[in-house]
């Protein structure tokens, strides 16, 4: 379950309140804002609120007030101009907060990205939910042979159902031993009325990693789109990737021109060294260039070929 019928009642009546301001506001984000956004099994993201748009990262670089009388196409070229060229700051006057529930391995992953503000569901104070993340059988794979920190093929048949089954059971049986320690059923009420249990902030060191965790995140859109080039690369780790992907529909809603220049120049775009930079202009020359002779490392040649889809 992703949410409660009681949080969904509680999220719609949030969506039914309606406020006059004389700021800018983003008529795409506003249509979705506090909706839930499914992720994973029971995952979700929500944007809960924003400040600025577009217009604040032009408003900002221009060191001007009000909108002026540039037109829409200026305001889009001078973005595509800030982070073709790196010009970060402009960015950094736009914010925006999500709410997140996400596995806590996924979590772990996440809060490497220590440029935002955080503030996490506590376990010390509260009970954690039986809610626990089970991938689905296409997506348990072995362990890459070539990336220590990758995936490799898929698992089949009789190993994947086992994996699931050890996966679903340990879940289950934590919990339960969870509850056990606590000395607490779902409804709040001793299991045993003559224990104490023990402290939630000790029995929760028993739950697995792939149980649920819920936190407010806030960032600035500078630091979004380093966390989106990261996470929502293909690269990235399935379940992280996801969340990132979900995010970045939420981008495309609250600052288009800024996520069209964000795609062209960082997402769908590519970073070369000086050697690699040297290599293709050699290639477009005409040149029979090899690993060899263009001085860069086997890695880095072969995701170059990548790159550009030749063959290494």
């Amino acid at each position: 379950m992703h949410v409660t019928p009681e949080q969904e009642a509680e999220i719609e009546a949030q969506r039914q309140e309606t406020f006059s301001t004389r700021r800018s506001t983003s008529p795409g984000l506003e249509e979705i804002l506090y909706q839930v956004i499914p992720v994973l099994d029971h995952g979700f993201i929500r944007v809960v609120d924003y400040m600025g748009d577009d217009s604040a990262v032009v408003q900002a670089a221009r060191v001007s007030y009000g909108r002026g009388t540039k037109a829409v196409r200026g305001d889009a070229g001078l973005i595509n101009y800030l982070l073709r060229h790196r010009h970060t700051t402009p960015f950094e006057m736009a914010e925006i907060k999500y709410h997140v529930k996400l596995p806590i391995f996924v979590a772990r992953q996440w809060i490497r990205h220590r440029t935002a503000s955080v503030n996490e569901y506590s376990a010390r104070y509260s009970i954690l939910d039986n809610e626990f993340y089970l991938p689905a059988t296409e997506d348990l794979a072995a362990q890459s042979t070539v990336n220590r920190q990758g995936r490799g093929e898929t698992l089949t048949g009789d190993e994947a159902a086992r994996v699931y089954e050890l996966l679903r059971r340990d879940a289950e049986q934590s919990y339960a031993d969870y509850q056990e320690m606590l000395n607490e059923d779902d409804g709040g009420e001793p299991l045993d009325p003559g224990r104490q249990g023990l402290a939630r902030e000790l029995a929760r060191m028993n739950l697995s990693l792939n149980f649920y965790t819920q936190w407010y995140w806030k960032t600035d859109l500078h630091n979004l789109m380093h966390f989106l080039s990261l996470r929502a690369d293909e690269h990235a780790q399935f379940e992280i990737r996801i969340y990132a992907e979900a995010m970045l529909e939420t981008m495309k809603r609250w600052v288009p021109q800024t996520y069209d220049a964000f795609v062209n120049y960082r997402h769908g775009g590519a970073h070369l060294s000086s050697k690699g930079l040297a290599a293709v202009k050699r290639l477009i020359a005409g040149e029979d260039v090899s690993q060899a002779g263009s001085g860069m490392s086997k890695r880095e040649w072969s995701e170059l070929m990548e790159m550009l889809g030749r063959e290494g």
